[in-house]
């Protein structure tokens, strides 16, 4: 019996792929994995911020920043707790007295040598306050920081002993003193100097605010009375006035923000 069979009609099956079909890679895994280590960064530094003290966030930052600071806590009304820098006492002949020969050697060009003679200037300082304890408390106005630009030396205003009468360039006693002693330390050494003069801020009500003209007239003030004391004023690069754009405080208006950043340059 003959059947159709040869013209039956021919199906031909297209088969796709294999379970990979559907793939579409792995790229959208490794962006959602940096999206979320991003957010959990985030949501930590906020807790950070919420959950710490404000001597706590700037231990944090020297940590992953770190500088040349030697100290040790005197008094807790003082900046960053009142702590100043520690160190060998001098031989007790006067403010900034020295025997080491390291001072003699110094030089702006010497580079590789500039740590040790920073360091050395440190100890300087706070060596000669050893000599009473009327001079230890007085140092407790002098913070000292390693940068980039060489080693800053800020002359900061404590609780109720500020360095210049009310909101004027008139320097107190104790700036004075300190103007003496800065000087006969930093004449040891022959690197050049800068100053930069910064204060607290003032209340935007003011018709004018005084914040220019004050911290470029206390810098101008700390270069006369280092001249008073015998240092070299041609050593004296530049005096900047920053007002109140570099404050070292969270609230704007608090008075550790009142200072005189003295700068031994590289």
């Amino acid at each position: 019996m003959a059947t159709n069979g040869g013209n039956a009609p021919i199906i031909i099956k297209r088969v796709q792929g294999g379970g990979e079909a559907g793939h579409h890679g792995g790229a959208w895994k490794v962006a959602y994995a940096d999206f979320v280590t991003a957010m959990m960064a985030f949501f930590l530094l906020m807790w950070l911020l919420n959950a710490t003290t404000e001597k706590q966030r700037q231990g944090l930052a020297e940590y992953f920043n770190p500088t040349l600071i030697h100290t040790t806590s005197s008094g807790s009304d003082g900046p960053f707790g009142g702590e100043v820098q520690d160190a060998e006492t001098n031989s007790g002949k006067g403010a900034g007295a020295s025997t080491d020969p390291m001072s003699a050697r110094s030089s702006p060009s010497d580079e590789p040598n500039f740590d040790a003679i920073a360091r050395h200037v440190q100890n300087q300082l706070t060596g000669s306050g050893a000599e009473s304890m009327q001079k230890t408390n007085l140092l407790r106005h002098v913070v000292t920081r390693m940068t980039d630009e060489g080693l800053v030396i800020e002359l900061t205003d404590l609780l109720n002993e500020p360095l210049f009468e009310g909101d004027s360039a008139q320097p107190t006693p104790a700036m004075k003193e300190l103007a003496g002693i800065l000087g006969g330390v930093l004449g040891r050494v022959k690197n050049q100097v800068a100053l930069t003069g910064h204060v607290r801020a003032y209340p935007e009500m003011l018709i004018h605010s005084p914040v220019w003209a004050l911290s470029d007239a206390r810098a101008h003030t700390v270069r006369n009375l280092l001249g008073e004391t015998g240092f070299n004023e041609s050593r004296i690069q530049r005096v900047t006035a920053y007002a109140d754009r570099r404050n070292r405080s969270v609230n704007p208006m608090d008075p550790n923000n009142n200072r005189i950043e003295v700068i031994l340059l590289r």
